[in-house]
């Protein structure tokens, strides 16, 4: 009972205080997010993103205000931004950064991939060799064709496109194990198997709710949707059950 309090309260504040996209996750990470969050905790440190920076506090006093370490340019429309081992995962309008954690008090950049459909909304997830974004190239986010793209990142300065899947209006997405969870507002969330990394298989899609992020949480699937908070068990990962709902 003590869990579901905790995630019925507490994680679900992370998808507000995220990117605005729609309805604004080496180092450990000690937080937890959702794919489209413009912050982040990992270790001792709160990064954050704005319109064109990386900023890096220092968060190690729980006594003490967070003390700003660095500040680092990207570009231009920086939206997102999400953990991964000791890496920085950042989703921009236009592409794909990578940035290392080595130093966390100053992260180093040391990818980047360019996206086929330019002005999109991009949450960015990863895990092993792989990194999935959803461009959303609807409404205000842009032109072209919406999609989930998979990327090859075994070599981590170099990642490589190696499949697109055409989506409506994808949104937040989210990783646990062996399945990928995908937003599409509207038309449902979808569940993929990616035992196989490269090449997600639509296993099944659950609708009656407009899906706009996710965080996979243990045996526990946190939804953010149109009316609130849905929560659901991923106990067998391909198949939520649907728990409860907490209204806005």
């Amino acid at each position: 009972m003590k869990k579901i309090f905790y995630l019925v309260f507490i994680l679900p504040a992370l998808f507000f205080a995220g990117c605005h996209k729609e309805n604004a996750a080496g180092a450990p990470s000690t937080g937890a997010g959702g794919s489209t969050a413009r912050f982040t905790i990992a270790g001792n440190y709160l990064y954050v993103v704005d319109n064109t920076s990386l900023k890096a506090f220092d968060i190690s006093d729980p006594n003490a205000a967070p003390v700003l370490k660095s500040k680092t340019a990207i570009g231009i429309n920086i939206e997102t931004i999400f953990p991964y081992q000791d890496k920085l995962f950042i989703g921009s309008s236009f592409s794909m950064h990578i940035f290392s954690l080595t130093n966390p008090e100053k992260p180093t950049k040391i990818g980047q991939a360019e996206y086929q459909v330019r002005m999109s909304c991009d949450p960015v997830v990863a895990k092993d060799s792989t990194a999935y974004a959803t461009l959303n190239a609807t409404g205000p986010c842009g032109g072209g064709m919406s999609s989930l793209v998979v990327y090859n990142i075994k070599n981590i300065n170099n990642p490589q496109l190696v499949r697109t899947l055409s989506i409506i209006a994808p949104h937040g997405l989210g990783i646990m194990d062996n399945a990928l969870y995908v937003c599409d507002g509207p038309a449902g969330l979808y569940v993929y198997n990616i035992n196989n990394t490269y090449n997600p298989q639509l296993v099944r899609t659950i609708t009656g709710e407009t899906f706009s992020d996710v965080i996979p949480y243990g045996n526990i699937l946190i939804c953010q949707v149109n009316t609130g908070i849905s929560l659901y068990d991923i106990s067998n990962r391909h198949q939520p059950v649907y728990l409860s709902r907490i209204l806005n």
